[in-house]
C-alpha cells in the first residue's frame, strides 16, 4: 500500500529541488521531516511540505508512521515564467524564473518476502 502526493508549481528551480532530494533519499520520512527544518536552503521548505503531506495520506490510509519509506520522489520541471530586463543601446536580456513540480511516493516496508514452493 502505498500514499501519493504532488505539489505543482513551487517557485524554486528543479536542480536546488533535487541536491536536498539527494540528502533525504535514502532516510525514512519520520527522519527527513526532522532533518529538513535544519537545512539551511529555502528548497528545504516545500519539500519538507511535501512529505508531511504524503505521511499525512499515509496515516488516512491507516499505515504506522514508523514503517514508512520512500518509493519515489520525484523533482519535474514545470512552466517556466519569462521575463526581461532592459539594458544599454535598447536591447533587453531574458530573465528565466523556473518552477517545479514535486512527487513524493512513500509506502511501507515490505518485512515478509513471499517464496513459491514448486
Amino acid at each position: 500500500m502505498e500514499a501519493i502526493t504532488t505539489q505543482k508549481y513551487i517557485r524554486t528551480s528543479p536542480r536546488k529541488l533535487r541536491l536536498m532530494v539527494g540528502m533525504i533519499k535514502t532516510l525514512t520520512p519520520k527522519q527527513a521531516m526532522e532533518m529538513l527544518p535544519y537545512a539551511q536552503k529555502k528548497a528545504s521548505e516545500p519539500l519538507l511540505k511535501a512529505i508531511k503531506t504524503a505521511v499525512a495520506n499515509a496515516q488516512n490510509k491507516g499505515m504506522e508512521v514508523d514503517e514508512l519509506v520512500f518509493k519515489e520522489i520525484q523533482i519535474t520541471e514545470g512552466p517556466r515564467l519569462k521575463r526581461s530586463r532592459a539594458v544599454s543601446r535598447g536591447v533587453w536580456h531574458p530573465i528565466i524564473k523556473r518552477t517545479s513540480h514535486i512527487r513524493v511516493v512513500v509506502g511501507t516496508k515490505k518485512t515478509e518476502s513471499k517464496k513459491e514452493d514448486k
